[in-house]
């Protein structure tokens, strides 16, 4: 009976989590989605700590102190975290998160490796043989598939874990874009070995199990084949580490997206492992929806996926200061006034939120802009492009935290066919994303990146702290061309200003 609320327990978790991600799509039912997919969750935890029984003893899980006291301290820490992290720092927040899960995915092909070492690699099965007879024991060699599956869980896992803490460090400023010359054979080299080093030992441990007569050389070969096994941990931990080094500027978004799938699938491995269905689901779900984001990023950034996984793109290219300068001309300035007159006296406006509004925490202001605007008889819209800010839905998330009605943003494709009949765009601290040397110059390092069209709309105005370069490192040749004009200072700041200026009009 215990085992039928299991396995119902379980189906319920599964439920959730597909008619959650399938919340998570849209931003007016995404809030009810997440909590949707965590009750889910709590149903298939609770189930799995009260009513799991061991297929071979029919013991119950009895770790209760240490079970609960993870949990509180967890659940603690994670609370504290996410009501604390500012929307700036939301990316950093996801690559820790995600790289703790890929940490966790590692230790259970850890844990279950020594189980199955300590066990001379072969699994105890118990056959009840019937009433008049006593119950056999038959021990087989441990099976290709669950070795695969472990050493999938280790690798994947640790890459993903090492990624995550690197790509978390970049992002909050504390590790810097670094390649060497060749590093790139060296990726595919480690990759290589590592896959290699794991076909041969799960080919030496299916060899050894029948061959293991004598005690000695049984611990002698245990000792050896684990000591590689956890060459295949370090050398998977040093590829996500030279994986995701040479990586930065505007491609962070996409490594954190492909990083995410990477923890699904190893999560999966886990369900697998334990036979644990909601586990499994739970994996295969965040892992595909994970490669499909990615794939989905890469065709915005004009990437090849080949590309991302062997660490070939950004960093040296990208990330300390892309082509060579070029005398760009003069760029011409805009006041408060004038820019609030421009803009009351506007048919449409289109505002494109970029990472300058978010670390500004200009999302309020901006909204009542909006509406200011509009009450007035302008028409306003939101221009989104695919990795505006640092991590996929950044601005979708920071504007609908102001009530802005989704409604009003349009998707790059969208945006890019109203800009001709715009009169005036309003670019908030977004850089690389419109930026017409992608369209242009093919010796940029963001050529060919499907970007804004910004520039086709009779007025542009760009709101920065400076002229710095944006997040790819390069200048940007929409602030010198004849139409637009830029408007330094802090967005909250200037927005501000702004609302007040157009007050008195």
């Amino acid at each position: 009976m215990e085992f039928s609320i299991l396995t119902l327990c379980y189906l319920i978790g599964s439920v959730t989590f597909i008619i959650g991600l399938k919340m998570l799509s849209n931003p007016a039912t995404a809030r009810r989605g997440n909590l949707v997919a965590a009750a889910g969750m709590t149903v298939a935890i609770i189930g799995t700590i009260f009513l799991y029984r061991d297929d071979e003893s029919g013991e119950k899980l009895h770790n209760y102190i240490w079970i609960f006291s993870g949990l509180v301290i967890g659940g603690i820490i994670g609370t504290l975290a996410a009501k604390k992290v500012k929307m700036t720092a939301m990316p950093e927040m996801v690559s820790l998160f995600n790289g703790m899960g890929g940490a966790c995915a590692a230790l259970i092909s850890i844990i279950e490796f020594g189980h199955y070492a300590a066990n001379g690699f072969k699994n105890t099965i118990h056959l009840e043989l019937g009433e008049q007879t006593d119950d056999a024991i038959l021990s087989l060699g441990v099976q290709t598939g669950v070795l695969i599956t472990i050493f999938a869980g280790l690798i994947i896992g640790s890459v993903s874990f090492a990624g995550s803490m690197i790509a978390w460090g970049k992002l909050n400023g504390k590790v810097k874009d670094f390649a060497f010359k060749g590093q790139h054979i060296v990726n595919q080299v480690i990759l290589v070995t590592i896959l290699g080093l794991s076909v041969f030992l799960i080919y030496k441990i299916r060899a050894s199990v029948g061959a293991m007569d004598d005690a000695p050389q049984v611990a002698l070969n245990i000792a050896y084949i684990s000591w590689l096994f956890y060459g295949v941990l370090a050398l998977s931990l040093i590829y996500g580490v030279f994986f995701v080094m040479p990586i930065g500027g505007a491609d962070m978004p996409v490594v954190i997206s492909l990083l995410n799938s990477f923890t699904g699938v190893a999560a999966a491995c886990g369900g697998f492992l334990y036979d644990n269905k909601v586990m499994l689901t739970g994996g295969i779900l965040v892992g595909a929806a994970g490669t499909l984001l990615t794939i989905l990023m890469c065709k915005a950034m004009n990437r090849s996926l080949l590309n991302v996984l062997i660490g070939s793109f950004g960093g040296g290219n990208n990330g300390g200061g892309g082509g060579a300068k070029k005398d760009q001309g003069a760029y011409k300035e805009i006041s408060i006034s004038d820019t609030a007159v421009i803009m009351t006296y506007a048919h449409k406006v289109m505002i494109v939120p970029g990472y300058g509004l978010a670390v500004a925490q200009a999302q309020h202001a901006c909204h009542e802009l909006e509406k200011l605007l509009e009450g007035k008889g302008v028409d306003v819209k939101y221009a989104i492009h695919p990795v505006a800010g640092r991590m996929p839905g950044h601005m979708n998330v920071l504007l609908a935290e102001a009530d802005v009605n989704y409604d009003k943003l349009l998707e790059m494709e969208q945006a890019n066919e109203e800009f001709a009949t715009t009169d005036v765009v309003l670019v908030l601290g977004a850089n690389d994303v419109v930026n017409p040397a992608a369209k242009t110059d093919t010796a940029s390092p963001i050529y060919g990146m499907p970007i804004l069209d910004v520039e086709l709309a009779k007025n542009v105005i760009v709101n920065k702290r400076s002229m710095k370069p944006g997040y790819a490192g390069i200048e940007n040749d929409l602030f010198f061309q004849p139409k637009t004009s830029m408007l330094f200072g802090d967005a909250k700041k200037v927005l501000q200003d702004l609302i007040a200026e157009i007050k008195n009009l």
